[in-house]
C-alpha cells in the first residue's frame, strides 16, 4: 500500500515538473518571439477594431476604397490601421536585417522608438478632433470601438518600444558574455555563434 502511494506521488511530481518545464519553454518562446508577435498583433487588431466600428457594414475592398476616397482627418479612422501597418513593416524589416550587435545598440531600438513615438504623436493629435465630431452623430457602440481603436494603437506603440528595449538589453547581455572569452568564439569557427563572429574581427582590429 505504501509502495503504491510512493509511486503515485512520484508520478504526480514528474507531471508537475513536466508541466513547469513546458510552461517555462512556452514563456521563453513568447519572449523570444515578442517582436514578431507584436507586429502581427499591430497589423490585425486595428483593422479588426475598424471593422467593428463600421458595423453593420463589413470591411471589404470596396469599403476601404470608399473610406480612402472620402477621407477627412477630422472623422476618418482608416489612417490609424494604415499607420500601424507601416510602423510594423518598418520595424520588422529593421529587426530582420539586424544581427546581434545591431540589435543590442543602434538601428533597431532607435528606428523602433522613432516610428512608435511618431505614431503616438499623430494618434494623440487626431483623437480629440475625431471625438469632437463623432460624439455628435454616432452610436455608443461605434464610439466605443473608436475609443478601443485609439487605445489599441497607443498601447501597441508603447509595446513596440518596450519589446525593442528588452530585446536590446538581452542582446547586450549576450555580447558581454561572449566578449569574456573572445578566443573561444573564434574556436567555434563561426558555427555555434555565427552572429557574433564579427565581434572577434572588431576586437582584433582594435588591437
Amino acid at each position: 500500500m505504501g509502495f503504491a502511494k510512493e509511486e503515485k506521488s512520484k508520478r504526480v511530481l514528474r507531471g508537475v515538473k513536466t508541466l513547469f518545464f513546458l510552461i517555462t519553454m512556452l514563456i521563453s518562446f513568447l519572449l523570444f518571439s515578442a517582436p514578431i508577435l507584436l507586429v502581427i498583433a499591430d497589423t490585425l487588431l486595428p483593422f479588426s477594431l475598424l471593422s467593428a466600428s463600421l458595423s453593420p457594414s463589413s470591411l471589404s475592398l470596396e469599403t476601404l476604397s470608399s473610406l480612402f476616397n472620402n477621407y477627412d482627418f477630422r472623422y476618418s479612422l482608416v489612417d490609424i490601421p494604415l499607420i500601424s501597418i507601416i510602423r510594423s513593416a518598418v520595424i520588422i524589416c529593421v529587426y530582420s536585417l539586424c544581427d546581434g550587435p545591431r540589435l543590442s545598440r543602434g538601428p533597431y531600438l532607435g528606428i523602433t522608438t522613432m516610428c512608435s513615438v511618431s505614431s503616438l504623436i499623430y494618434v494623440s493629435f487626431k483623437a480629440p478632433r475625431v471625438f469632437r465630431v463623432s460624439s455628435m452623430d454616432r452610436g455608443e457602440h461605434v464610439i466605443a470601438m473608436e475609443i478601443a481603436l485609439f487605445i489599441c494603437s497607443l498601447l501597441l506603440s508603447i509595446g513596440h518600444i518596450a519589446v525593442a528595449y528588452r530585446t536590446s538589453c538581452r542582446e547586450r547581455r549576450k555580447l558581454l558574455v561572449y566578449k569574456i572569452d573572445i578566443e573561444a568564439v573564434s574556436a567555434c569557427k563561426n558555427v555555434v555563434f555565427p552572429r557574433y563572429h564579427k565581434i572577434l574581427l572588431e576586437e582584433r582590429v582594435k588591437r
